[in-house]
């Protein structure tokens, strides 16, 4: 098996991906449901929820998502997005990332002190999810890329996945057979980035 620090090397972003099976539906649900359980949560708060939509229901988000966002762009040029909008939907499946502010807000009300903290270490915990998935997901093969259309879509997912109001929607990735090769990837110094006091 590829190492741990292999696999965050390996791991880059997809934009154009296919529907081939290269793995099972049943895979992909034990790496997020693994993620889910095992992600680490300020307080073991496990606000995380996640959707995650295969077939039909994921082409619906994508073409739902179109929709919104060419009402958004009205008259202007469109192609590029239509061409990234493809790109999505012309995966496997796409995972819905979500936040409970009932239990975000509940840490509020019973550990006041640290009121304030809570949204943050809320938001730390779901990139940490986020990571694990996408990581997880690059190990069986598949490519996948982290997407921000929330706000602008979050009434539609709300109603279309009858999505309790308490979820708030953070981030959206796609998934599915690779179907182009990323660039090359440039890395600042880490010199620059890093500092070791012994």
């Amino acid at each position: 098996m590829t190492d741990f620090f292999k696999a965050i090397e390996t791991r880059r972003s997809y934009h154009t991906v296919e529907k081939e099976e290269i793995v099972s539906t049943e895979r992909v649900q034990e790496i997020v449901e693994h993620a889910v359980k095992y992600v680490p949560s300020a307080f073991n708060s496990q606000s995380a929820r996640v959707l995650v939509l295969f077939g039909k229901e994921h082409d619906t988000f994508w073409e739902k998502t179109t929709d919104i966002l060419k009402e958004v762009v009205g008259d202007g040029d469109f192609s590029s997005s239509q061409a990234r909008m493809d790109g999505f939907k012309g995966g496997y499946g796409t995972v819905l990332f979500f936040e409970d502010q009932s239990v975000v807000e509940g840490l509020q009300e019973s550990f006041a002190l640290y009121a304030d903290n809570f949204p943050v270490w809320s938001e730390q915990s779901s990139g940490m999810l986020q990571f694990a998935i996408w990581t997880g997901l690059e190990l069986e093969g598949l490519g996948a890329s982290l997407q921000h259309y929330n706000p602008l879509v979050d009434e539609m997912v709300a109603t279309t996945w009858d999505i309790p109001n308490t979820w708030k929607l953070r981030a959206q990735m796609p998934f599915g057979k690779p179907a182009q090769t990323p660039g090359e990837k440039e890395f600042q110094s880490l010199e620059s980035r890093v500092k070791i006091a012994k």
